[in-house]
This record gives C-alpha cells, structure tokens and sequence, in this order.
C-alpha cells in the first residue's frame, strides 16, 4: 500500500521516524508546518499519519471517530490495541495512548477505496493553514502566536452513507473558530462526495494556542515563511 514507505514494521510493532513522518505531511498532505521537519525541536508525527495507518490495518467503517490525546515522537514503538469490539488504541509499550478510535457499522477492507477516502480526507486537511485558518482567525479578530504557532490535532469524525464510493472529494461547508481567553476551539465540517454526490460527513476539530488580537503585519510573516518553506520543498536527506 502506498503507506509503506510512512512507517516500518519490527517485531511486531509500528514505527515512524522523523523523516517518514516529515515526507508524509508534505508529500500527500501539502503540511509544511515545521513542527514535522525532522530537526524540529519540538518534532511530532502527524495526526493524519495516524489515522491513515489504523485505516489500512482496520479498514474503514461507515462510522468512525478519531480522538487525539497525546503527540506522538520519533521512532515510538507503536502498539495497536483492540481493549474492546468497537474501540482502538495506538499505544506505547508503557501503555501510553496517542490516538483513540470508535467505530461501528459496516466495514470495508478495499484497499483502493480506503486509499482514496485517505488521500482525499488528508489533502484537505492540509489545506488547513493557511487557506481556511488564517481568512477564519481574521474573522473572528484573533491569532496564533505568530513566533509559535499552536495548531493541535484533537479529533475527526465520519459518518458514510455507503462503501462503494467512487471519484471521492470532500468539500468544506462549514468553519468555526470559538475564542476562550488564549484558546480558539476549531471545528471544519466536509460533505463527502462521490461523483458530485454527497454520500457523507466528515467533522475535523483544531485547538488553537497562545491566542492575542489579530495583526496583518504579524500574519503576513507567518504565510511569508509557508510559502517559503513550502517552494523548498521535500528535504528527502537519507534514506530511512
């Protein structure tokens, strides 16, 4: 599955390093936020990595949740639990969860279609920031820190009408950001469409840290250095 070059597997246990996380936010999700370039001080692996691995070990069910509870770093040793019928935990070996699934209702094990839903729900979550975040952060009259952006994954949730879907695209109707002091509460919901049909939803919810009045001279830096980074491109280094 195209996932392969993303992660490796020893023992048993899933592992990602940096530079496999790193190529997988630019490569399929078009994320260059630079808390997922490998030298990055305070590096994490993308929540999307997460959820599109569970879908190939999984598959994908006609009702799912995703919650997000801790980052996860380089080169973790990744266990894949099922505690109950309808439950999933990506866990260390201590026990330590990163990402909690529910789900129910049918289920489907197609590998072409769970690679196009993914691929489909991931590129739109890449175009998270700066083409929904910053035109709704300035709607609402707040930002992020702009010398430290705050961006957090917190969960995601679908709801399909069927598992035969095909020319899958997902199109965002709906974007909220709920400011509480320095937090800004986020909440992205899609229509899943199927040829130009919907045939579901999907909801994405973000928390925003260190929020302050928003400045266009301090927003216009932080897209100037998107942009920057974004023309540089995959730093493909060595070989994993």
């Amino acid at each position: 599955m195209f996932l392969d070059r993303f992660h490796t597997i020893e023992d048993g246990r899933v592992h990602i390093n940096a530079l496999q996380a790193s190529r997988f936010a630019k490569e399929i999700a078009g994320d260059f936020n630079p808390i997922h370039d490998p030298d990055a001080r305070r590096f994490c692996v993308p929540g999307d990595l997460l959820f599109a691995v569970v879908l190939s070990r999984f598959g994908l069910s006609t009702a799912m949740t995703f919650q997000f509870k801790n980052l996860l770093g380089d080169g973790v040793a990744l266990e894949f639990r099922e505690p109950a019928p309808d439950t999933i935990e990506v866990c260390d070996q201590n026990g330590k969860v990163y990402l909690e699934v529910t789900r129910s209702g049918p289920v489907t094990r197609d590998e072409t279609l769970i690679e196009d839903f993914t691929r489909c729900y991931v590129a739109a979550s890449g175009k998270n920031f700066p083409h929904t975040l910053q035109p709704l952060m300035e709607s609402k009259g707040v930002m992020f820190n702009p010398d430290r952006p705050m961006v957090m994954y917190e969960s995601m949730s679908l709801a399909l009408e069927r598992l035969d879907a095909v020319s899958l695209d997902l199109e965002l109707h709906d974007a909220d950001l709920e400011a509480n002091g320095k937090r800004g509460n986020v909440t992205l919901e899609y229509r899943l469409l199927s040829d130009g049909q919907p045939v579901g939803e999907v909801a994405k919810r973000l928390v925003l840290g260190g929020l302050r009045p928003y400045c266009p001279d301090a927003m216009a830096g932080v897209l100037e250095e998107f942009y920057r980074l974004k023309a540089r491109g995959v730093d493909y280094g060595s070989t994993p």
